[in-house]
C-alpha cells in the first residue's frame, strides 16, 4: 500500500475497492482497456448502479485472485523476458534472464509461484530491484489460462 493513494484511502475508511492494472506504462492497450470497461460495467450493473444489458450467452465463470508476487530484479543490466504475459508459470520456471552490460554474467530469473503473469516489465534496460514481472496466484491456472485464451479469441473476433 502506498501512502496518499486511493487503496490506501478506501482501506482506512474501510470501503471496498477494486484496483483494475493492465497495459504498459506509457502506451494504450486497446484490448486492456476495453477489458477493463466491460469488467466495470459488468461490476456497476451486479452492483444495480446501471442496468445490465441482457445477454445470450451464460456468464463467464470468473477466475480470481486475492494475491500476485512482483518478481524484482535481483541486479541491474540487460533484461530479456522470456515469460509472455497471461502465461501459466510454475515455482521454479525461468521467466527471464538479467546479462550484464558487457555480457560477463548472465542471472537467471525464476518464478516464485505457480500462477499466470499478469505484468511484465518491457524495457531492457532494469536497475537492482525493479519489477519485472507481476504473477497472480489463483486456485485454477488451468481455468485461468482458458479465460484468458477466451477473451483473446473474443477480443479478436469482435476486432
Amino acid at each position: 500500500m502506498r501512502p496518499g493513494s486511493l487503496r490506501q484511502a478506501a482501506i482506512e475508511n474501510d470501503v471496498p475497492v477494486i484496483v483494475y492494472e493492465a497495459g504498459e506504462a506509457l502506451r494504450f492497450d486497446d484490448v486492456a482497456i476495453s477489458a477493463g470497461v466491460m469488467g466495470i460495467v459488468r461490476v456497476m450493473g451486479d452492483l444495480g448502479m446501471i442496468r445490465r444489458r441482457r445477454r445470450d450467452e451464460a456468464p463467464a465463470v470468473p477466475v480470481i485472485s486475492r494475491s500476485s508476487v512482483w518478481v524484482r530484479a535481483p541486479e541491474g543490466g540487460i533484461f530479456r523476458a522470456r515469460a509472455k504475459l497471461g502465461a501459466q508459470v510454475s515455482v521454479g520456471d525461468q521467466l527471464g534472464i538479467i546479462a550484464s552490460p558487457f555480457g560477463e554474467s548472465e542471472f537467471p530469473i525464476e518464478c516464485p509461484t505457480d500462477g499466470i503473469v499478469i505484468g511484465r516489465n518491457n524495457l531492457p534496460n532494469v536497475n537492482q530491484g525493479d519489477g519485472i514481472f507481476n504473477i497472480a496466484r489463483v486456485d485454477d491456472t488451468d481455468a485461468a489460462t482458458d479465460a484468458i485464451d477466451i477473451f483473446q479469441y473474443d477480443w479478436e473476433q469482435n476486432d
